[in-house]
């Protein structure tokens, strides 16, 4: 096996808390192995455009509590292409990069694959995104950060629901996936949840409101995954409006405010920790594999993997919710 002698770092698609952990242990963790290590601005479009900077380990001083990431990231529609991905890797060359981590989410993981089985060049994923949809990990990095945030906006949304006895219906994100609004939801008391893994029956959506109100209650809360399959806190609070008119309701998407802010603690063990893994990882061979956590062990899973693999979400979780909401 070729030795490793540089590495190259970068994050790609939509940032998450924690990843300049990640980053900051990589860059520490490569340097004590006396490797160089090049950081990537811009994710796949900086490898395209030929974005690279030596780091050392005053490079990432005093980020480890910083949201966002120090690298900058993108999503790269000239990495899509043959074309892109042949110039990407003609830079690497370049600058004599023998091995690349890669943090980010599905879209970072897929066209890493593809330019490794095209290139031949060993690539280690790091899973960093807060939708917690990536199968191969527990817990991606950003996911705990996002809901504390979710958590922490609906607090304050409740004090006005019960203040002004209103129904507020708030939007969180989850394309695929309902992983941010079951756990925050569960966290926050919610009357109900709405995830894309499940269908949203109005009828019986405004049927248990109507009996919670029944029952003395005049506030509450609902929190609509994005990707829910009724169209969003919009559409299902528009619906339940025209049922049941009485009932004073609002809407509050909470957008990207969940993506920022200072990562978790938790957040920035498990960045720190997979990014340490990651580096050894990739200088003992390994390739094309994502790093995660699973009942607290290191575990590798092939790209392919990780992708494709659903992640099911407790739906458990839905009726216990649900029950001590009542």
């Amino acid at each position: 096996m070729p030795r490793i002698n540089r590495i190259g770092v970068l994050t790609s698609g939509g940032d998450s808390s924690g990843m300049n952990a990640a980053i900051r242990a990589v860059v520490r963790t490569a340097i004590f192995h006396n490797v160089e290590i090049f950081g990537i601005c811009r994710g796949y479009e900086g490898l395209i455009d030929g974005q690279f900077e030596q780091m050392y380990s005053h490079s990432v001083s005093n980020i480890i509590q910083r949201g966002g990431t120090i690298l900058k990231t993108a999503r790269s529609q000239r990495f899509m292409e043959r074309e892109g991905r042949d110039i990407a890797y003609s830079n690497l060359k370049q600058f004599e990069i023998d091995g690349l981590i890669a943090i980010g989410g599905n879209g970072t993981f897929t066209g890493a694959g593809i330019f490794d089985e095209e290139n031949d060049f060993p690539i280690i994923g790091l899973p960093g995104t807060i939708d917690n949809d990536l199968y191969g990990t527990d817990a991606t990095i950003g996911y705990d950060t996002a809901i504390n945030t979710v958590v922490e906006a609906c607090d304050k949304i409740r004090d006005t629901a019960n203040s002004h006895e209103r129904l507020f219906f708030i939007e969180v994100m989850g394309r695929d996936a309902g992983f941010i609004a079951l756990r925050s939801g569960m966290a926050v008391g919610a009357e109900f949840i709405l995830v894309p893994e499940t269908t949203t029956y109005i009828d019986n959506l405004t049927r248990l409101l109507k009996h919670d109100w029944r029952r003395n209650k005049t506030s509450g809360l609902v929190i609509v995954a994005e990707g829910d399959d009724f169209g969003g806190a919009y559409a299902v609070a528009k619906k339940v409006k025209e049922k049941l008119p009485e009932m004073d309701t609002r809407v509050t998407v909470l957008g990207h405010i969940q993506r920022g802010g200072a990562p978790s603690a938790y957040d920035r063990v498990l960045a720190s920790t997979l990014g340490y893994e990651a580096v050894n990882a990739l200088l003992e061979g390994q390739r094309g594999v994502m790093a995660g956590i699973i009942n607290n062990k290191i575990a590798f899973t092939p790209f392919e993997k990780a992708i494709k693999h659903h992640k099911d979400i407790n739906l458990q979780m839905l009726e216990m919710s649900r029950i001590l909401a009542l």
